[in-house]
């Protein structure tokens, strides 16, 4: 794929980050933590949905960096009244994924040839009950974690054109297309989502 930042490197600025956000970022780039929380058949249901979710999120290990949240109980210090704890509405999510996989293809999630139609259907439902739980509450978990995951790795910025932390070295040309020395203009024009 056609680089839209082409030149640009987050990396070249990590001198510039003080010594413990550095120490943050570029352990990200290392090998993904071992899988604790999930286990195997829902790291195998896992996997494949954040692929859809994320439309291949590349090198980011974001199951990984999930596995490692929930494994901690680093969670966002909140929750849906309506949802479980997020590990529990992970597991429950997944089991009802898989559960509908059955149903609609004879096997589980992973071996599925309609994994895409069976998320989509999730989102489809937006506020209506899905398994006993809010379907657009469970499209939330599951894209906040996974956002949370990819964007937070230097892989996903240097996609995006992203400078990386702004601490210490801050922001000097404030507006629109106004870009720091270090930054490339995006060479595309168009939307990579493809909206208009």
């Amino acid at each position: 794929m056609e680089q839209r930042f082409p030149g640009f490197d987050v990396l070249a600025q990590a001198w510039l980050w003080d010594p413990v956000t550095a120490g943050v970022v570029l352990a990200r780039l290392g090998p993904p933590p071992p899988i604790r929380f999930f286990t195997p058949p829902e790291e195998a249901i896992a996997r494949p949905l954040l692929d859809l979710l994320l439309d291949d999120p590349g090198d980011v290990p974001v199951l990984a960096m999930i596995d490692s949240r929930l494994a901690e109980a680093s969670t966002d210090g909140w929750r849906y009244e309506d949802l479980p704890e997020d590990g529990q509405a992970w597991r429950d999510s997944l089991a009802a994924l898989d559960a509908d996989a059955h149903d609609k293809c004879g096997v589980g999630f992973a071996a599925c040839d309609q994994q895409a139609q069976l998320v989509q259907a999730v989102q489809d439902l937006g506020g209506g009950a899905w398994h006993g739980m809010p379907a657009g509450h469970v499209w939330s978990l599951w894209t906040r974690y996974a956002c949370t995951a990819f964007y937070s790795h230097p892989h996903a910025w240097q996609e995006i054109g992203f400078g990386g932390p702004a601490y210490p070295r801050g922001y000097k040309n404030i507006g629109v297309d106004r870009r720091e020395p270090w930054e490339v203009a995006d060479h595309h024009a168009t939307d990579p989502v493809g909206r208009s």
